[in-house]
């Protein structure tokens, strides 16, 4: 993966630009990964590759409104993904590794449009929530921390590629 040429300034251009790294990153982390291969457990304890991917993809569904886009797949799907929701241990509860990337995919592009809109003004609007309970939480301060939540998670998924038995793609 190469650094990007550009350099955003603008606080709208920095979640951007940290969105559209951590969509490239999952990209490279889960390309190639079969179905079988994305449900390999950590041990001993933790999430497989399919269901942080698929949390990815539930925490940009909860953002995608606030950005004034639609959801990519239904809540109803992603229930299995949530925050808190029990490993994926029966390949039968998850999402194909395929349906996921492509719904990722989408979802990043429908994320970079809807950052593309906001103005500084609506980043120091108040948030419709927060989930570190901060009774101050901007819409910028709430995007910073799905940033850097998804950013958390990307990384989770280079070393679960590895523990799968893939050889690692970032280089």
């Amino acid at each position: 993966m190469t650094a990007s040429a550009s350099h955003p300034t603008s606080p709208v251009g920095v979640l951007r630009h940290q969105a559209a790294l951590v969509h490239r990153v999952v990209q490279i982390n889960a390309d190639g990964v079969t179905q079988a291969e994305s449900l390999v457990q950590p041990q001993p304890a933790g999430n497989c590759l399919n269901w942080v991917v698929g949390h990815l993809l539930a925490v940009y569904h909860n953002v995608l409104p606030l950005l004034g886009q639609e959801p990519v797949l239904d809540a109803a799907v992603l229930k299995r993904y949530n925050r808190g929701s029990a490993p994926l241990r029966n390949g039968a509860d998850a999402l194909d590794i395929s349906q996921l990337m492509t719904a990722w995919d989408e979802c990043c592009r429908r994320v970079d449009a809807g950052l593309a809109r906001l103005s500084e003004d609506t980043l120091a609007e108040p948030a419709p929530v927060s989930p570190t309970n901060n009774p101050d939480e901007t819409i910028g301060s709430l995007l910073s921390t799905v940033c850097w939540h998804q950013a958390y998670h990307s990384g989770q998924i280079g070393v679960l590629r590895r523990i799968a038995g893939k050889p690692g793609a970032i280089k």
